[in-house]
């Protein structure tokens, strides 16, 4: 007899389950603009998605139905989710255009950062926000600081001239 494993192989040990009101809708769009491959789907009582599960670059994913008795639900339509998940891809612009053609929304921009990322914010057509980010620029931690210092600093002196204070 074989032992079971706690960590069954080729599962990631921790992954996002994204609840959404039409499972079928998100995976359409992780597929379409992530380029996710389904692993595993699994229809609900009328027949449509209730559960999935999808690798994006490697890393897992669940997309999952709401379920009656289970206090889980979709996020609301306004980006005021309480999770985001960012993800690494090889061209955030490429995937920002692709997430409004498959229906999603921009929250912000493409904007190089500090860190040496470029990131950009968006919402999935079931309300998840994500953060896309391709890295642009290798830094060093010595570099990242100097770089955040000087946006501190900058933002201190904007509200010492505008007049406010914390």
């Amino acid at each position: 007899m074989s032992e079971v494993k706690p960590l069954p192989d080729g599962i990631s040990a921790i992954m996002p389950m994204l609840v959404c009101n039409n499972p079928s809708i998100e995976v359409e769009f992780c597929k379409n603009v992530f380029g996710a491959i389904e692993i595993v789907s699994r229809p609900g009582p009328d027949g449509t998605v209730a559960h999935a599960a999808l690798t994006i670059a490697g890393a897992m994913i669940m997309i999952e139905a709401e379920w009656p008795g289970i206090a889980s639900c979709s996020p609301q339509p306004d980006g005021s989710s309480s999770v985001v998940i960012y993800l690494y891809v090889q061209n955030v612009d490429e995937v920002i255009e692709r997430t409004i053609k498959a229906g999603g929304k921009i929250l912000q921009p493409a904007k190089n950062q500090f860190w040496g990322d470029r990131t950009g914010r968006i919402m999935d057509p079931s309300n998840h926000v994500w953060i896309i980010s391709s890295r642009i620029e290798e830094t060093t931690t010595s570099q990242r600081q100097d770089r955040w210092d000087e946006m501190l600093s900058a933002a201190t002196a904007n509200k010492l001239q505008s007049g406010t204070s914390t």
